[in-house]
């Protein structure tokens, strides 16, 4: 069954770091990219980094670029994404997401890759306050 599965999320004190993972499960090698997103309280949904499964090449939105970092171990099909020096505006749902090989999703832009992204995670709460 595939299956997007994120943790570490919490609690965590302005200027501090966090590491979230999503776990992928029966994905194999079909998928184009995975992308970490966010949605704060009645705000769209964001595209903040993603990462490209075929050369590993990854993109990042303006508005984390420098502070946070995507990475994926393919051994065991995790992606992660540290964030550091993080602020009350990074406070929001974070999901991560897959664009599945000859399937159709929604249309996302993230650093300047485009992408279909068709499978979600149920998403991790990141709150940033003192």
């Amino acid at each position: 069954q595939v299956q997007l599965v994120e943790s570490g999320g919490g609690l965590v004190q302005p200027g501090g770091s966090l590491t979230l993972s999503c776990a992928a499960f029966g994905f194999g090698r079909e998928y184009y990219a995975i992308g970490w997103f966010r949605q704060a309280p009645g705000k769209e949904r964001e595209g903040i980094a993603c990462v490209r499964r075929r050369d590993d090449t990854t993109y990042y939105a303006d508005s984390v670029k420098g502070r946070f970092s995507i990475s994926i171990e393919h051994f065991n099909n995790t992606v992660y994404l540290q964030m550091k020096n993080l602020e009350p505006e990074d406070t929001a749902i974070y999901f991560c997401a897959a664009d599945r090989v000859a399937a159709s999703g929604d249309n996302y832009v993230v650093g300047g890759l485009k992408a279909q992204y068709d499978y979600w995670g149920q998403g991790t709460q990141v709150t940033v306050s003192a």
